[in-house]
């Protein structure tokens, strides 16, 4: 491949990220990232040196786009891998397959929502009781609050407002959870669904509804021994309140309310997804505290095209993707991740769960659109208890284009490597194009085709009757 002249010596990126971590500095190492966002397809070339843009660069030739990283050469990009990814490499048979960097920072988006970002930056105020507000002191609208974070409950901000990016999104979810031994334990079939009130990508507030942030439920529709467990989390606004929970269990016939640690448990057995994990987000931001943004560094991420339809290499109808690797060749997912030039790294404590079993959270935040790329949990013991690894691609290859309602490719997530270490039990989890039931991804009002998905799905009287279906 042919570089362009450099100018700066080899090591000057990540001496300037390194300086760059102690004083809220706006992204971008040459120049600020935000003003070159839409000026060109590529538009980190003016933010970043070579060797943040090209991990041919970074490594010194050790590992280009098109090799697999391994056992044999994890060493050439340990520095890029939060430490569990590392430690699937080397001693779990994991491979990661290395792809050219995505340099037009859009395609890191739903076109929506970065049109909000891009709208409304700079009108984001952190106000006094640790909530986003706009200038006129109302709830959040839309895009990324705090597109240039100077710390790191601003960071977390732009995580937490809207999980997913869309004002309401549907998820079909195909989990398959892996033992110890590397065999299957359980498979499961399940629908998460978000819908924003506030921080909408509109600019509305949703049924004038200005003191909630979310109603988010999810139910599980296979196998049948599971099929019809369901929960409902009600998000107030104030980030300093606790969701309300419920849930609908078959055997037991009735919905009843969970305390707020239940929040650090699997939903059903065998399962490592928590309701804490959610977009490394899970609880409100105000019950976490002692934010800090701890470095500023480059990693290796799973957020490109080449990820939808597991890289043309899975089951392209449904989205599943190949597998590999552990005892048995089924812990993990094939992947491909690029070099990402600039990630926050952020650590929270969860002060507001003296029981929690978790004692910090450490969270890599891609800079350029705000989303995380990696995700740690900590016992309190300060072991790494668990990893939450996503995978994002906006939907769009040579074979198929899955549009959104502003008719540009569609952005989501498209799997997830949720590893508990201290049980050795692995969920590997994909979003599906349809799961048992006939449930089918979407997103806005493709996905809700004209239904009340309000009172169909994220009401306690609708997770009642999604459980007795």
């Amino acid at each position: 491949m042919t570089f362009r002249i450099k100018k700066y010596d080899f090591d000057y990126g990540r001496r300037m990220l390194l300086q760059k971590s102690a004083v809220g500095a706006a992204a971008g190492v040459l120049a600020p990232l935000w003003p070159t966002i839409a000026d060109s397809a590529d538009n980190t070339a003016k933010a970043y040196p070579e060797e943040l843009l090209h991990i041919e660069a970074y490594t010194k030739g050790k590992i280009k786009p098109g090799d697999v990283v391994t056992k044999d050469n994890v060493e050439a990009v340990k520095d890029l891998l939060d430490p569990v990814a590392y430690m699937h490499v080397k001693t779990m048979g994991r491979r990661i397959h290395i792809v050219e960097s995505t340099k037009d920072v859009t395609k890191l988006y739903p076109h929506a929502y970065l049109q909000g970002t891009l709208r409304n930056k700079g009108k984001a105020k952190m106000g006094a009781d640790g909530n986003v507000y706009d200038q006129a002191g109302n709830p959040w609208g839309a895009g990324m609050p705090f597109p240039d974070p100077k710390n790191g409950i601003e960071a977390t901000a732009n995580l937490t407002l809207s999980w997913g990016r869309h004002d309401y999104s549907q998820y079909a979810v195909r989990d398959w959870d892996i033992a110890p031994d590397g065999s299957l334990a359980y498979q499961y079939d399940f629908v998460w669904a978000e819908l924003n009130t506030t921080a909408r990508n509109d600019d509305k507030v949703w049924n004038g509804k200005k003191d909630l942030l979310r109603y988010q439920s999810v139910w599980f529709t296979a196998p049948n021994d599971t099929a019809g467990s369901s929960f409902l989390n009600i998000w107030s606004y104030d980030q300093r309140k606790f969701p309300e929970l419920y849930g609908y269990l078959p055997a037991f016939r009735r919905v009843r309310q969970f305390p707020t640690n239940q929040r650090f448990e699997p939903l059903v057995p065998g399962i490592t997804l928590f309701l804490s994990d959610a977009w490394a987000a899970g609880d409100p931001m105000g019950t976490w505290g002692n934010y800090k943004i701890v470095e500023r560094k480059p990693m290796l991420g799973v957020i490109g095209s080449r990820n939808f339809m597991g890289g043309r290499g899975g089951t392209m109808n449904n989205y599943e993707r190949p597998v590999h690797g552990g005892p048995k060749g089924q812990t993990f997912h094939d992947v491909w991740m690029e070099l990402v030039p600039e990630c926050l790294v952020v650590d929270a404590e969860p002060t507001g769960y003296p029981r929690a079993p978790v004692g910090k959270k450490r969270t890599w935040i891609d800079v350029r659109n705000g989303m995380y790329v990696a995700y740690n949990t900590y016992d309190r013991r300060g072991e790494i208890w668990k990893t939450f690894e996503p995978h994002y691609a906006q939907y769009s290859n040579e074979k198929l284009t899955v549009k959104d309602d502003s008719g540009h490719p569609a952005w989501s997530w498209v799997g997830v490597l949720s590893h508990d270490l201290q049980a050795n039990r692995m969920s590997r989890f994909v979003q599906a194009r349809e799961v048992t039931g006939g449930y089918k991804s979407g997103y806005d009002a493709s996905a809700m085709k004209g239904e009340d998905v309000y009172n169909k799905y994220l009401t306690v009287q609708a997770i009642t009757r999604l459980g007795t279906v």
